[in-house]
């Protein structure tokens, strides 16, 4: 759990140093995510390399795997190209760090990393490798990966929503229960990583060919 609650921990320091920082005219305190998000990345990648041997990740079935993420892409973008959703064009613009190409360069690569690797990771383990087991049995351990009970399935869909941004209740629910079948249909966790990867590496695509930053 010690990854996913860092990871929560620095987006509330994102918004603390935000308020904080609100009027003194300060670019780094107004708007600090541009340099908490790859620091955010980089602590919560190692605590993931420190406990690596903790987590039992399975083999992947690829084509539940693939039609997941295709499926979970599709439900995150279609409100603009189905059905004419106003453009998501606020949010973290890798250009505004500066004029030096080499920075954004670089701000850009930290965040594809936070996006398609730490991410995936750090939510499937918590979600669906730890929180899914533990509403069928606090003994979490004792519980198979993927084991289908009405509550842990859609409590945890729910509450995969409840931590997106409300404007994204719709496509998050939907991309908790895809995530979720995926577990169950699978019973690795290895599957539901490439998947949420997967998705979020489409996304990330579709970002910044649209310059719609909204959607980080």
């Amino acid at each position: 759990m010690l990854p996913f609650f860092l990871f929560i921990g620095f987006l509330a320091v994102v918004q603390f140093v935000g308020m904080l920082g609100e009027g003194t005219g300060v670019p780094w305190l107004a708007d600090p995510k541009y340099w908490i998000y790859p620091l955010q990345t980089a602590i919560c990648a190692g605590a993931l390399v420190y406990f690596w041997k903790c987590y039992d990740f399975g083999k992947v079935s690829w084509l539940v795997t693939v039609v997941a993420a295709l499926l979970s892409l599709g439900i995150w973008i279609s409100p603009q190209w189905l059905f004419g959703a106003a453009p998501r064009t606020d949010g973290f613009n890798p250009s505004e760090v500066g004029d030096d190409p080499w920075l954004v360069g670089f701000t850009l690569i930290a965040r594809f990393a936070r996006l398609v690797i730490v991410v995936p990771l750090v939510e499937e383990i918590f979600w669906r490798g730890f929180l899914q087991r533990y509403l069928v049995n606090e003994k979490f351990t004792s519980v198979k990966f993927g084991t289908y009970t009405h509550l842990s399935f859609f409590g945890v869909a729910g509450a995969f929503m409840l931590v997106h941004s409300p404007s994204d209740w719709p496509a998050a629910i939907a991309t908790g229960v895809l995530f979720g079948w995926v577990a169950v249909k699978t019973k690795s966790l290895l599957a539901c990583v490439i998947a949420h990867a997967m998705t979020n590496l489409g996304l990330g695509i579709y970002i910044v060919m649209t310059k719609q930053w909204g959607f980080w």
